[in-house]
């Protein structure tokens, strides 16, 4: 009996989801609001290359990226699915989603080895 895939994903798309949520509003608030407009001072280059040279951290942006891609790939699959009644090509629409969610996670894995 062959198990259903489905469950999976809805895991990686709250995943994403919450994860998105709670970190992008502080990241972008800090690095697209507090820092250019000098409300705090912003950290060194030395300061910052000591904590993304960190492994917890590298993996912490790795999952940032892997979840929201993910995130991303199961919300677009729906939208074409179900909003724009694109059923026909479902296994091509799955393919691209999600296949473009996996190359991009490889892809971030790569940059923060």
């Amino acid at each position: 009996m062959r198990r259903p895939v489905e469950p999976f994903l809805w895991l990686l798309f709250s995943a994403g989801g919450t994860l998105a949520a709670v970190t992008a509003p502080i990241l972008i608030f800090l690095f697209g609001v507090a820092y250019p407009l000098a409300w705090i001072p912003p950290p060194d280059y030395d300061r910052l290359a000591t904590v993304l040279g960190h492994p917890l951290t590298r993996l912490a942006l790795f999952a940032v990226c892997a979840l929201g891609l993910f995130h991303w790939a199961h919300r677009f699959r729906y939208t074409l699915y179900d909003g724009l009644q694109i059923k026909h090509i479902n296994e091509v629409i799955n393919g691209l989603c999600y296949g473009s969610a996996i190359a991009g996670s490889i892809a971030a894995a790569l940059l923060l080895w």
